[in-house]
């Protein structure tokens, strides 16, 4: 199996990059980094766009998260302090104290409304972004310190794992209204502590990397009953960040052994060689059409990847597709679509038995780089009976269109 070369290397960092992320339009990176500041890339230019984000007595940047509405940047910063940052202006708005120790992550509620995050000092908070406040916490975790936060896709859980004070690596299930344990994940057998985290969007599956010499640093829990379920193998040192490609079927690792390996959700199984750096890799973000990956090394510099080529190389090129969508374990189309959270729906908000009924729907693939049309057809449904016919969704990162005829 030949080695795989990235899209671009991309040079110009001057500091050590902890975490990277695209910004919407896909054409765009930030990068954090060891002096405190923000970067934005051009990646069609390969240069920096514009100056550094900069904020008086910011040290190093450990963490940053991009708002669900694309408009704002939340930073984790050595001084304790989370920061959201205006990307237009590409100045900071709000300072938020609390953490007595550096802020090492951070991760927003799925409505844009909160955002978690987790410190050295041991605790995690959530925050209401609007008013600043901190509206749950600290949460004592337990862990030395809290080396990662996640929310559930559902936004009814958050996640956070770390090193407990006896020297156990976990990951800990805490209620977002209570703050109330509810679960503690515990790898069999133990691995080394929990750095990162991913939680895929049926939300009963959380994927943790850790600090593990022994190449099982990678391991999937069921949240439902608490398991560990599966182990993926590969990683010969820690595995400092995970990331989930927009349809929830790749994950991207990164890792101080020099490498970001790509591997297939559903079988727990790598694709393709490992990506090879010439340093350690702090961090991996897939691009909104998940058909890219940028990662930074310690090496200085911005690697882009092209994906889509590599799992079509590896034969496993509907791993690009969207998957049906799944809340809590379900199909959604198995589920009851008129639920929806504090809001009641009557008879009248409801379609009829049977609307959809012998509905033809196309499924188009509009994820291919030719602009040309008409689009190619890429399956045909017939929607005969419940509970199928009971409405049609697409996730918003799926890249098919869907007609009814």
């Amino acid at each position: 199996m030949s080695a795989v070369r990235p899209q671009q290397k991309i040079a110009g960092q001057k500091e050590h990059a902890w975490d990277i992320l695209y910004l919407p339009d896909g054409r765009h990176t930030i990068t954090c980094s060891d002096d405190g500041s923000l970067r934005v890339w051009d990646l069609e230019s390969r240069k920096q766009k514009g100056k550094n984000w900069e904020d008086k007595g910011s040290r190093t940047v450990w963490a940053i998260a991009l708002s669900p509405g694309g408009k704002e940047v939340a930073s984790g910063n050595d001084d304790g302090i989370v920061r959201l940052w205006d990307i237009e202006m590409g100045q900071v708005t709000a300072r938020w104290t609390g953490h007595s120790l550096a802020v090492s992550s951070i991760c927003w509620c799925p409505d844009g409304g909160r955002l978690v995050s987790g410190s050295n000092d041991g605790t995690a908070r959530v925050w209401n972004v609007e008013s600043g406040k901190t509206v749950l916490g600290p949460i004592q975790t337990g862990h030395e310190h809290v080396r990662t936060v996640h929310y559930s896709p559902d936004a009814t859980m958050i996640a956070t794992g770390g090193r407990d004070d006896d020297n156990e690596p976990s990951v800990k299930l805490w209620d977002i209204e209570t703050g109330k344990l509810l679960k503690t994940l515990k790898a069999n057998p133990l691995a080394g502590e929990v750095l990162c985290l991913a939680w895929s969007s049926d939300v009963n599956t959380l994927i943790s990397g850790s600090l593990d010499m022994e190449g099982t640093g990678i391991r999937k829990f069921d949240t439902a009953t608490g398991k560990q379920t599966a182990v993926l193998e590969g990683h010969k040192h820690l595995v400092k960040a995970l990331s989930l490609s927009p349809n929830n079927r790749i994950l991207a690792s990164a890792s101080s052994d020099k490498t970001t390996r790509l591997w297939n959700i559903e079988n727990n199984q790598p694709i393709g060689p490992p990506l090879l750096h010439e340093n350690a890799v702090r961090s991996a973000a897939f691009s909104p059409d998940g058909r890219l990956l940028a990662t930074v090394c310690g090496d200085y510099h911005i690697y882009t990847w092209d994906v889509a080529a590599i799992v079509r190389e590896a034969g496993l090129g509907k791993l690009l597709t969207a998957s049906a969508p799944k809340v809590g374990g379900k199909l959604i189309l198995e589920a009851d679509a008129t639920q929806r959270r504090n809001k009641k729906f009557t008879d009248a908000h409801r379609l009829p038995s049977g609307f959809f009924n012998d509905v033809h729907v196309t499924l188009y693939d509009t994820s291919s780089s030719s602009p040309s049309w008409p689009w190619q057809p890429y399956d045909t449904l017939l929607i005969t009976h419940p509970p199928w016919s009971a409405f049609l969704a697409l996730s918003p990162f799926s890249p098919h269109h869907a007609e009814c005829c």
